[in-house]
């Protein structure tokens, strides 16, 4: 509870070892309060939870607090403290076994024997290399993951606690609203991870997609209680919509049976049969009546109709976007000539970073180009939506923030807000203590209001639930103007996009068809390169054996010492060689080529080891 709210009740649910669990529900329904009880960083008001003797359980927040003070890499270095304290213990007992006098030297000996046991069965892992390639599959840089933590982006800070709880490999691990800040390339690798866990994990999402890539069970929060269903996202949309037909038919053959018990109570009051009517109606009372089936309030967008504009409503012509630096302008992206034509719906995608948000400022006019220019046609009326709603009064009320973007009686917008879900005194609230969902729904309320014949949106679905998501899918499937929009919503894309804008290596790639045909191309390359690296070289035909000859005994030579220190200075270099690579492959996301680097770097740095341990012994 909070305060004197009931959040939820009545709750039971068991999460099984290697249980993917995912809890879906609506905005304010009690999902991050749920997880906050199982993490136990909220004791519930009625109930017990029950967690498995010393079971780790790992929890990631949708915007989680910093474990530590210093920078992202020692933030997810933080997974593995563990391993790290057990090194220095070894190291203590090395130098323990050096200095132990003869009496002594057993103790120190089984105790060093038994911390090498322990670090050994933990694999010795490389947690250095582990940490830079789960850091890159999450789109977090080797030069990100030295910003110190509080002078990261949320979105960053976000990405380091997901990397620092995967890496933990928690029995139970809980997260959040994990895909916020992931572009496509982390949730592909979000995906791949997740669905090869083998603990348990309780994930709270609104990204349909990703929902039915990793979950094997749905977890639904409705109006204070949980559902539990099992299979994927679209298994639960198929059980769920068959349960409320069902409980439907149910509710209206028991409206039918209790309208005649009723009818024939009714007419044989009195008389021959009153005996079986008083008999029809004790029943009648004892019934268990079953509740009407309710609709959950959901968003009721209206339709827009777009009006009249030339045949191409936006052009460009050697347009370069950027950013200001403290060094000048660093240029983002290099887009071809383009030309968006009257009715196209265009999707931006592309990796965090790459300069989408970017290029719509800079085509909405609030970001100078670096060099060319982009024109929209005429009559080309265009509706903005900011990923930050920032353009939203903080200090006005909802009702009034509206108005400012319609010309309309009270009672005409209180009903037009009804619709967006703010109903009652809900209009009369500050736009400052809205959520962020009661933030993006009242933009959009604002914008639609307006009936632009073009929309620019810049990740729309990024605050709203699942049904506000398909409430704004199912009008923009209805909208007859032009939409260009920046999504990393993979059923939000494939819905609405008949082509692509691609975002990569500095430079706007048109592709002209759905988002599935580009992740097919997009597979169909990636196994094509990994074929061809896989496939062997043809070999060298064989030389034919020289004949043998008689040679006399060589005389003896002796061996001339080595020059360690040579070798030492070498493998050095070696090592730094390697370590620059591997920081260039990382900045890069190649994961292939950080893997094969790490392997390379540990041989050096192992041959260096015994190039000193040589040295030192006077070999």
């Amino acid at each position: 509870m909070y305060g004197a709210d009931r959040v939820f009740s009545g709750i039971s649910l068991e999460a099984q070892d290697g249980a993917h669990i995912g809890i879906v529900g609506a905005n304010g329904s009690g999902k991050t309060s749920l997880l906050r009880v199982i993490a136990g960083e909220l004791e519930p008001s009625e109930g017990q939870v029950y967690r498995a003797k010393h079971a780790r359980v790992g929890y990631v927040q949708q915007n989680p607090s910093m474990a530590t003070r210093g920078s992202l890499r020692d933030e997810i270095l933080s997974a593995f403290d563990h391993v790290r304290a057990l090194e220095e213990e070894l190291a203590a007992g090395a130098h323990a076994v050096e200095q132990a006098p003869p009496e002594e030297q057993a103790t120190a000996q089984a105790r060093y024997a038994s911390l090498l046991d322990q670090y050994e069965a933990l694999g010795t892992p490389d947690y250095e290399n582990v940490v830079e390639r789960t850091a890159a599959g999450l789109g977090l840089t080797s030069q990100t993951l030295d910003t110190p933590a509080d002078a990261a982006s949320g979105g960053e800070r976000t990405r380091a606690a997901l990397a620092r709880a995967l890496l933990a490999e928690p029995d139970l691990l809980l997260l959040d609203e994990p895909t916020n800040h992931l572009d496509l390339q982390g949730l592909a690798w979000l995906e791949r991870f997740l669905a090869t866990y083998r603990g348990a994990f309780i994930v709270v999402s609104h990204d349909r997609y990703f929902l039915d890539k990793v979950v094997t069970h749905v977890w639904e929060m409705e109006r204070g209680k949980l559902s539990s269903f099992p299979g994927n996202y679209t298994k639960y949309r198929a059980l769920k919509d068959e349960r409320t037909l069902r409980r439907q038919r149910e509710y209206e053959r028991q409206q039918t049976y209790i309208a005649k018990e009723e009818a024939f109570i009714q007419r044989y009051r009195a008389g021959q049969r009153a005996r079986e009517a008083r008999g029809r109606a004790t029943r009648l009372a004892r019934l268990e009546r079953l509740d009407v089936p309710r609709q959950l309030d959901t968003v009721a967008m209206p339709t827009i109709s777009a009006g009249r504009t030339t045949q191409v409503v936006l052009t460009t012509k050697g347009l370069k976007v950027g950013v200001p630096t403290a060094v000048g302008p660093r240029e983002l992206l290099n887009a071809p000539d383009l030309r968006v034509q009257r009715g196209e719906r265009i999707a931006i995608i592309g990796e965090n970073g790459a300069g989408k948000t970017t290029l719509l400022r800079t085509l909405m006019g609030l970001e100078q180009p670096l060099a060319g220019s982009s024109a929209f046609g005429a009559g080309v009326s265009v509706g903005y939506y900011r990923q930050g709603l920032e353009d939203l009064p903080g200090e006005t009320t909802v009702l009034e923030a509206f108005l400012q973007a319609a010309e309309m009686s009270l009672g005409e917008a209180r009903s037009y807000l009804a619709r967006f879900l703010f109903q009652g005194d809900d209009v009369f609230r500050e736009v400052r203590q809205c959520s962020g969902g009661e933030r993006s729904r009242l933009t959009l309320a604002r914008l639609l209001v307006a009936q632009p014949n073009m929309l620019i949106m810049d990740e729309p679905t990024n605050h709203l639930d699942i049904p506000g998501r398909e409430a704004l899918e199912e009008v923009l499937q209805g909208y007859d103007g032009t939409l260009l929009f920046v999504s990393h919503d993979r059923r939000f894309i494939s819905l609405l996009a008949e082509s692509l804008w691609v975002t990569r290596g500095g430079v706007v790639e048109v592709f002209k068809g759905s988002y599935e045909e580009w992740a097919l191309r997009e597979s169909e390359t990636a196994r094509r390169r990994e074929a061809e690296a896989k496939a062997p070289r043809p070999a060298r035909p064989p030389r034919p054996p020289e004949p043998k000859r008689e040679r006399p005994p060589r005389p003896f030579v002796p061996q001339p010492k080595v020059d360690h220190e040579r070798v030492i200075a070498e493998l050095e270099t070696r090592v730094s060689d390697v370590e620059h690579r591997l920081q260039q492959a990382a900045e890069r996301k190649d994961v292939a080529e950080v893997a094969r680097l790490g392997r390379e770097h540990s041989e050096a740095q192992g041959a260096l080891e015994r190039a000193w341990a040589a040295w030192r012994d006077g070999e």
